[in-house]
């Protein structure tokens, strides 16, 4: 630099500048990394820094920051504890909201909520994508007054997230705690992934749970990630480390349109894993199996994405892709409870419907079910409202349908699980399919009880079997499945190996159905 521009330079400058400059960029540096103490603390856990979970996430170079400097005046309290902004997920735009948890272990001050506040209407506005990074410990009592209760207030970011609930994904990893109120943040997003062994979910934490009610409990089992992820149900994937959270969030959203408007994605078509063949499926329809299986041979190669595998696993539900495009995926497993439907089966059937619904993605149930429970236990549970939450949640997805009967389809299950008279786009069965009120044996003994007494008291045993086997012979032929095929509950009867193109050509064709289902301002679901 010439020497005449250097002294100009100096006798311009403004000490009030540089100032501002050196306490920005002390600003900026304390939010840049984790102290040292608390860098080990992260480590000591097996967590990453918040910054770097963020570049995990997005392409290299796209993420823009907002509010770096807020609460810059407070000592201790770089950004306030959150890190907001925009990137992009595989050239995709989405919004990004990440607590840090080596600021006051991620809690809530009145910038941090503002903070969140204007992310969520940044998302409401231009429809993107929000990615909930959670490791918070919640709200800081020092700043209730400010944070708390007002129109800018923590509760507007639960008005914004359910306002955005359906409009766009919201995709959450949960890293550490998510308590008191905090704790309804992930429970609004579409998608929970918990880190075992640092993520938990809990109103009242196990000292408060002891002062206020009496109760000792630890808080895995107060609200641990598996706890979660197995009995609760809250949480939908149980992950091992911050790294496969975040691969697995962003995998998740490879499947999701940008918002409620925007197409699928598509990608190169795949032949399944392995294809299905006629010995896939048991024919005797007592012998269990795992639907995993059929699901393998139906969708490309590596491409289903299960939801809540941990939690009331006799139901499957996933996303995957059948010739590139993605499909949502309903099946029962008779691997686990026989398949029977259980009140939380129910409502974690009727969660994935809405979800595929919202984002206009296919379903295909694949239907082995023998009903929903019975018994004194599920009644008092509350069984007949949850399994009518679930026939609420597949009569009013306008979505393509398709009904596949893998095996058996009794009583409500049939409904549960698409059936006919629910206006699917075809129902399909495979050779080995029964339709029916109940199946063979419950109903012969259902019908004829009195009169198989009858015929053991009179004539025995044998004679007994004799009629009860001849009954259930009728019953048998009076639900054969050509007749239903002839009658028109069925559409289509397809071998195993044919029904993977059966139902891309199937799909392909419904892709263009009407969406509208009901002229009202909205149901009332029986939740």
């Amino acid at each position: 630099m010439p020497v005449s521009d250097q002294s100009h330079q100096s006798s311009s400058s403004d000490p009030r500048v540089a100032d501002v400059r050196a306490r920005l960029e002390a600003a900026h540096a304390a939010s840049a990394s984790a102290p040292d103490k608390a860098a080990a603390k992260l480590a000591a856990q097996g967590k990453l820094y918040v910054r770097d979970r963020i570049a995990l996430l997005v392409d290299e170079g796209s993420f823009v920051e907002d509010g770096r400097y807020a609460n810059a005046l407070a000592t201790g309290l770089p950004a306030d504890g959150v890190v907001t902004g925009r990137g992009t997920v595989d050239g995709r735009p989405v919004i990004v909201i990440a607590n840090d948890p080596t600021v006051k272990a991620g809690s809530w001050g009145a910038r941090t909520v503002e903070k969140i506040v204007r992310a969520t209407e940044m998302a409401l506005r231009e429809e993107l994508p929000v990615f909930w990074f959670v490791d918070s410990a919640g709200a800081r009592i020092t700043d209730q007054v400010e944070m708390f209760p007002g129109r800018r207030g923590a509760g507007r970011i639960f008005h914004n997230q359910v306002a955005l609930s359906g409009k766009v994904p919201q995709i959450c990893c949960l890293f550490g705690p998510s308590a008191a109120g905090g704790a309804y943040i992930p429970s609004f997003t579409d998608l929970l992934i918990m880190v075992e062994g640092n993520a938990s979910m809990y109103l009242g934490s196990p000292r408060m749970a002891e002062m206020v009610v009496g109760e000792k409990v630890s808080l895995e089992e107060m609200g641990g990630a598996r706890m979660h992820c197995t009995v609760s149900g809250v949480g939908d994937i149980l992950a091992s480390d911050d790294a496969e959270a975040i691969e697995l969030a962003r995998l998740y959203f490879s499947y999701m349109p940008q918002n409620w408007r925007s197409p699928l994605p598509s990608y190169a078509v795949e032949q399944p894993s392995a294809p299905l063949t006629r010995a896939s499926v048991p024919e005797r329809e007592s012998q269990p199996f795992d639907v995993h299986e059929v699901i393998d041979g139906l969708v490309d190669d590596d491409s289903f994405f299960e939801i809540k595998s941990l939690f009331a696993p006799e139901l499957v539900i996933g996303l995957g892709r059948m010739d590139g495009e993605t499909v949502g995926i309903v099946a029962n497993n008779s691997m686990v409870k026989g398949g029977v439907l259980f009140t939380d089966s129910a409502d974690k059937a009727a969660r994935f419907i809405w979800l595929c619904d919202a984002y206009s993605i296919p379903l295909v149930y694949l239907a082995d079910v023998p009903g929903f429970m019975i018994g004194s236990e599920v009644e008092r549970g509350g069984i007949i409202r949850h399994g009518a939450k679930m026939v609420s949640a597949v009569s009013s997805a306008t979505v393509p349908q398709l009904c596949v009967v893998v095996r058996k389809a009794y009583g409500a299950g049939l409904y549960a699980m698409g059936g006919p008279g629910f206006g699917p786009d075809a129902t399909i069965a495979l050779p080995t399919a029964r339709i029916a009120v109940m199946g063979p044996e419950a109903a012969v003994n259902a019908v004829y009880a009195n009169k198989i007494a009858e015929v053991e008291a009179a004539e025995g045993v044998e004679a007994r079997d004799a009629f009860v086997a001849a009954r259930r012979a009728e019953y048998e032929e009076d639900v054969d499945l050509e007749r239903l095929a002839a009658d028109l509950v069925i559409d289509h009867v397809v071998e195993p190996e044919d029904l993977r193109d059966e139902l891309v050509r199937r799909l392909r064709y419904a892709a263009h159905r009407d969406r509208a289902f009901a002229t009202k301002r909205r149901g009332i679901p029986p939740v």
